[in-house]
């Protein structure tokens, strides 16, 4: 979603960097700067840690550089997925963005001051703003922008915004013992942005589960391999590049005949998988469906599913990045053999699995989000055959299919675990369309 002031024109940026947690834009820079434009500037904004659960105070603060008194002036509050306000006054108004397959869930508060604004004086909200980590922060961050414009969100229709708050008004009060920023310090014209990081030490605990197949020679069997992350910490990712890289090893006497859209051959009965998204909620995830065909009875036949490629220190938890998958061939006496999860040398985790299954199979709820990216179809069983294991819906949210590379449109991404708020927007281009096999 895009945020604008009326008059200014949004800028098409890209840039590059890791770990960017959403891409949010309060306001664009104007086409041109008039001369008469006031200079508003922020005050630096530190970064901040904080314990999942816990509440913080953000002190923000501005100068009019300008040379004029403005009547008025309006300040915007943007916080990514793991933070929250905890109470909206009733001059300010609120609203989810986000949380589709472009960008992550965020929370934006408008405030209106109508004021005046001397010039050379610095202003802070009277009551210092106050924020809440969720349980599920970990890299997240805030950002700020203060206008001497009316900022819109989306298309800047009115009724865009949601309810107004109902804790009491706030107004602006003067800072007498803060120092002011310099006359023309203001870079860009009526108005400025800042953004911080707000770090928690958190974990996300990345499961998987696997499957037990079951059929004759020559059936058609669905197989589904879950990737969950359990939390409780969400995970931001870097934009264009899956969350998560699941490598797929099919029971040998079985061929694919059809591959689920995020996944792609690397040979050898092997797949992989990335995610929809570069970012994965709490208790979010996917669902790699498969159609596997029984070629043979083949003894002892078993694939399996482990993590690779990415690093995650945020996962303390090995003993489930693996995960076995079992196939019983009926009538032959072939069986998948024992339910002791493998653990692939490809594997980023060091424990073994217990069993097939390698965690949880919830359906993925983001908490306090817009809805994530799930959906698509569970498991269809072929002709003569079942399966037990998991099952569930696939995130078809944006296009990180086939472990995330590929010719995407740029997107913009701030610094690592950032939400970019403020001067230039960014207008995000995405593929929506996975490789199918």
């Amino acid at each position: 979603m895009r945020l604008t002031s009326p008059g200014h024109r949004a800028l098409r940026q890209t840039a590059g960097a890791v770990g960017a947690v959403a891409l949010m834009v309060l306001g664009a820079a104007p086409s041109v700067a008039a001369d008469s434009d006031p200079g508003l500037v922020l005050g630096k904004i530190a970064p901040i840690d904080v314990k999942p659960g816990s509440e913080f105070s953000v002190p923000v603060s501005f100068t009019n550089t300008g040379t004029a008194a403005l009547d008025k002036v309006w300040m915007a509050f943007g916080l990514s997925h793991g933070l929250s306000y905890t109470e909206v006054p009733s001059n300010c108004k609120i609203k989810q963005t986000g949380g589709a397959d472009e960008t992550p869930s965020a929370l934006g508060m408008y405030c209106e001051f109508d004021q005046t604004v001397k010039p050379g004086v610095v202003y802070a909200p009277e009551k210092t703003v106050t924020l809440k980590a969720r349980d599920s922060a970990m890299d997240d961050q805030l950002g700020v922008q203060v206008s001497s414009r009316r900022i819109e969100m989306g298309t800047g229709e009115e009724g865009d915004y949601s309810e107004p708050g109902t804790a009491p008004a706030v107004k602006l009060v003067e800072r007498p013992d803060a120092t002011p920023a310099a006359p023309g310090s203001a870079e860009h014209g009526g108005w400025d942005m800042k953004s911080a990081k707000v770090t928690a030490k958190n974990t996300a605990d990345f499961q998987l589960t696997g499957a037990q197949l079951k059929g004759k020679v020559g059936d058609t069997v669905p197989l589904a391999v879950k990737f969950t992350n359990a939390g409780p910490g969400w995970v931001p990712g870097e934009p264009e590049v899956s969350a998560a890289y699941v490598r797929i090893k099919m029971p040998a006497g079985t061929s694919v005949v059809k591959a689920h859209g995020f996944c792609h051959s690397v040979g050898s009965g092997t797949y992989e998988c990335g995610t929809g998204n570069y970012w994965i909620y709490e208790n979010g995830g996917e669902t790699y469906d498969f159609k596997l065909k029984i070629d043979k009875a083949v003894p002892g036949a078993k694939g399996s599913a482990a993590f690779v490629k990415k690093p995650r220190p945020f996962d303390p938890v090995k003993s489930n990045d693996t995960a076995a998958i079992l196939l019983d061939v009926e009538g032959d006496g072939a069986t998948g053999g024992s339910s002791s999860t493998p653990t692939p040398s490809s594997s980023s985790g060091s424990g073994s699995g217990d069993g097939v299954t390698g965690g949880s199979s919830s359906t993925p709820t983001p908490e306090g989000s817009g809805t994530p990216s799930t959906g698509g179809s569970g498991s269809t069983s072929g002709s003569g055959s079942s399966t037990t294991g998991t099952s569930g819906s696939s995130s078809t949210g944006g296009d990180l299919a086939n472990t995330g590379s590929g010719s995407a449109l740029p997107l913009m991404a701030a610094a690592a675990g950032t939400v970019l708020l403020g001067a230039g927007a960014v207008l995000v281009a995405r593929r929506r369309a996975a490789r199918q096999q």
